[in-house]
């Protein structure tokens, strides 16, 4: 499973998860900024706890960039787009809810959008079978 389109994929997705989970967990209060979203004083232990939820999706992600560069499995590649896909759909419903009732800002829906896009993607493609046509 050589493909460079699925491997690029697996990079993009993993590597933004894993430096905005790092940037979480070490500088919570500095990536908010960068974000340009506010940061209430006492939320900066749970911004690292989420970085490190964010980071360990990203692990997972550049897992799935692993499958692909070694040609492994494409289950093992197909359980990681499924299991990804339902914690990115999870967090897109979750912030997008929080958005319309006003307990997050509107500027966290850039995020709603990153994280449903590529559960859609996910979604789709598992569906539609990509995975297993890449292997061939």
């Amino acid at each position: 499973m050589k493909s460079p389109l699925l491997f690029g994929y697996q990079l993009l997705t993993g590597l933004s998860d894993f430096s905005t989970g790092i940037s979480l967990i070490m500088a919570p209060s500095l990536t908010m900024r960068l974000m340009r979203l506010h940061l209430l004083a006492d939320a900066t232990p749970f911004l690292s706890l989420i970085g490190a939820f964010v980071l360990s999706v990203g692990l997972c992600c550049l897992y799935g960039a692993w499958i692909v560069h070694c040609e492994g499995c494409t289950n093992r590649l197909e359980t990681v787009w499924l299991l990804t896909a339902i914690i990115r759909g999870s967090v897109a419903i979750f912030i997008t809810a929080a958005i319309i009732n006003g307990s997050l800002e509107p500027g966290w829906l850039a995020v709603a959008i990153f994280d449903g896009s590529f559960a859609l993607i996910q979604a789709a493609g598992l569906r539609k079978g990509w995975l297993s046509r890449a292997a061939r």
